[in-house]
């Protein structure tokens, strides 16, 4: 299982950026996806969760400006993050917790991290 994030970049503040992350592989059924970003010197944080069924949740810096949503049929996640900041300045890279078909051994539950994209706000 792969999961590679794109839409990174540099963009002034007030701007705005769509992040996708794809899920590729054996993937038998996606439980949820997440959205986690680290700036330079700070530890990770989360920024936006979403289950398959659609439900999410945000960090509170982000709530009102971003928005995460996913497509099933294409096991894709996207973040579209609007009136962007300085402080928004990061590593944004996504989780996916899913199930895959391991061979050897049939349905696996497992956790998976794409390796990021870098996302600069500034002018």
């Amino acid at each position: 299982v792969q999961l590679v994030e794109s839409g990174g970049g540099l963009v002034q503040p007030g701007g705005s950026l769509r992040l996708s992350c794809a899920a590729s592989g054996n993937i038998v059924k996606i439980n949820g996806m997440g959205w986690f970003r680290q700036a330079p010197g700070k530890q990770r944080e989360m920024v936006a969760t979403i289950t398959s069924g659609g439900e999410a949740d945000y960090a509170d810096s982000v709530k009102g400006r971003f928005t995460v949503s996913i497509n099933n049929a294409e096991n894709t996640m996207y973040l579209q993050m609007n009136s962007l900041t300085p402080e928004d300045t990061a590593v944004y890279s996504c989780n996916a917790d899913l199930i895959f078909l391991r061979v050897p051994g049939g349905p696996t539950l497992d956790d998976f991290w794409g390796k990021g994209t870098l996302v600069i706000v500034s002018t």
